[in-house]
């Protein structure tokens, strides 16, 4: 008894040792901020992570029904689901082999055995029946299956990461489409109310003309102005549909179906920026960003992987065992005379195999460092790109600050034009280019309004996002 307890406790020690090498997260970065140069832009906070709908920062209730209905519409986050769904079901398959393998049997059957299985004894022709159960257990002395587990665990994080991210690309997408076309509509509107001034300004013209005030040449100046104005129109009507085609595929529509592929949204000047921009330090960013993560997922797969590798150069060992009732006749199938069983142990190792799993065990080593290098380069890339967000959100306000006010000047531009005009001191030409640069800082305003707020998201985003599984 005392013999079989030490064999078994050494049975059981050595199946919990695993070959390879034991994975280990990658340090956090050393690295304190993202730019070199000192961040002004006051909403920042350093610090503190957007919440998981980061969205609602925004405090936009159309923009939040969107949301909603990507999320139950996408097709491309349907599909990840489904990815994820399947590296779950492989990772409990995986699971699986670890344990003992247990079948059961049965069968009946009529047989003449010959000279090759008796010799010169004979045996009448006879009728057998049996049932039973076998049972097959692979030590796993080296842990080359747990490894093959820990992969598989690993590259079902890496779907869950996948799919993270996924969520992560479709609320940024469905954010950027949504201001493009708020943003797009104002610029239409007011091109549409700059149009209606051309209209009058040519029929004004006209009338002067007809009474000798200006000549033909200044009715022609209106007259090319509002051509020339309309022709900024169909680019930006084109823009808005497009934009409105694209959303209506993130929320799972095609454009002909979605119902406000239509309607008017919310007025650019209802939206609102969001008062503060949490934004992650970068040893919190890598540890939430679902790229970063889905990265490590990676490298700890590959790890696990050279486990697996250095396992199958080692001997297997198995055992198996069965128990059946035998018997030729069905009376007497469950006697205890008809009881046969057996326990056999195996063991085979590889003696000669070309090289193929010393190589096999170096490319899975190759493969480490393939995944460590594509993590380090992951993480710089996120780097770059909140550093060049933290720079555009800085850009932006400048911007904002010199198009207001130029659109400030060209109103008032536009106005002392027309009563110069009025008054006779100047000519129509005066007052065409004076609405013309008011036109133009009229769309420039509402153009860096737009980058601002698409800016502002890809900044929420790019902060680290932890997607669905954090949400």
């Amino acid at each position: 008894m005392f013999r079989s307890l030490v064999t078994a406790g050494v049975m059981v020690a050595l199946s919990a040792c695993a070959v390879g090498p034991d994975f280990k997260r990658p340090d956090e970065p050393s690295v304190t901020r993202y730019t070199a140069a000192a961040d002004q832009t006051q909403r920042l906070v350093y610090g503190q992570t957007p919440p998981n709908d980061w969205w609602t920062l925004f405090q936009n209730e159309e923009l939040n029904r969107l949301m909603q209905q990507a999320k139950e519409g996408n097709f491309t986050l349907a599909a990840a689901r489904s990815s994820l769904a399947q590296a779950e079901g492989l990772l409990a398959a995986r699971s699986g082999t670890r344990l003992p393998q247990v079948n059961l049997g049965g069968g009946a059957g009529r047989q003449q055995l010959g000279a090759q299985a008796l010799g010169d004894f004979q045996l009448p022709t006879f009728t057998y029946y049996a049932i039973g159960a076998d049972v097959r257990y692979t030590l796993d002395y080296t842990g080359g299956i747990a490894r093959s587990i820990e992969q598989q665990r690993a590259l079902a994080e890496y779907y869950q990461h996948e799919l993270d991210a996924a969520w992560l690309s479709l609320t940024g997408n469905v954010a950027v489409q949504y201001f493009t076309i708020v943003f797009t509509q104002a610029q239409i509107q007011a091109l549409e109310e700059l149009l209606a001034e051309d209209r009058t300004n040519v029929d004004l013209v006209a009338r002067a003309q007809q009474a000798g005030i200006v000549t033909k040449v200044d009715e022609l100046s209106a007259r090319s102005q509002l051509a020339q104005d309309a022709t900024l129109l169909p680019p930006l009507r084109q823009q808005l549909d497009t934009a409105r085609h694209a959303l209506a595929v993130l929320l799972g529509k095609a454009p002909g179906e979605w119902a406000d592929a239509q309607s008017q949204f919310t007025a650019a000047s209802d939206l609102r920026l969001p008062e503060q921009l949490p934004v992650s330090l970068p040893s919190e960013l890598v540890r939430r960003r679902p790229d970063i993560l889905s990265a490590e997922s990676q490298l700890h797969a590959a790890t696990a992987a050279v486990g697996v590798a250095t396992a199958n150069l080692y001997p297997q060992i198995t055992l198996s065992g069965n128990v059946s009732q035998q018997s030729t006749r069905t009376g007497h199938l469950f006697d205890a005379s008809s009881l046969a069983w057996g326990v056999i142990s195996g063991i085979t190792a590889p003696l000669f195999d070309g090289g193929t799993l010393r190589a096999e065990r170096r490319a899975a080593l190759q493969a480490v460092q393939v995944n460590a290098a594509n993590y380090q380069q992951t993480v710089l890339h996120s780097f770059e790109q909140v550093a060049n967000l933290l720079q555009a959100a800085r850009h932006d306000e400048e911007l904002l600050l010199a198009q207001t006010e130029a659109m400030e000047t060209a109103r008032s531009s536009v106005d002392l034009a027309r009563k110069s005009y009025s008054a006779g001191n100047v000519g129509v030409l005066t007052v065409l280019d004076a609405e013309r640069q008011s036109l133009q800082a009229r769309l420039g305003l509402l153009d860096a309004q737009s980058k601002l707020f698409v800016n502002t998201a890809e900044l929420l985003l790019a902060v680290g996002g932890s997607g669905l599984s954090g949400s």
